[in-house]
């Protein structure tokens, strides 16, 4: 098992936020995907705190192995759609 701060973008503070989301490595990020990921992230912290594009952005350039300010343009198009989609 991997741990997801092995990940790109993943530090220490969006690592404790995916365990509590029930996502505790990399593999299970990776299974889960980052728009999954996302929504759980949305509904766990709705009250609390902020769940932005970014997030979204950061999990899968994790998934990915790119850094988020990096990932293609389509993907960050269809990620944006998604987000879009939530509200």
């Amino acid at each position: 098992m991997t741990s997801l701060t092995s990940l790109k973008n993943i530090g220490k503070e969006m690592e404790k936020k995916l365990q509590t989301v029930g996502i505790t490595t990399a593999e299970e990020l990776k299974q889960a995907g980052s728009k999954e990921a996302f929504v759980r992230l949305k509904l766990h912290y709705a009250n609390i705190t902020t769940i932005c594009p970014v997030h979204l952005y950061t999990l899968e350039g994790a998934i990915t192995d790119t850094e988020y300010s990096q990932l293609p343009e389509n993907v960050v198009q269809d990620l944006k759609a998604f987000c879009d989609s939530l509200k």
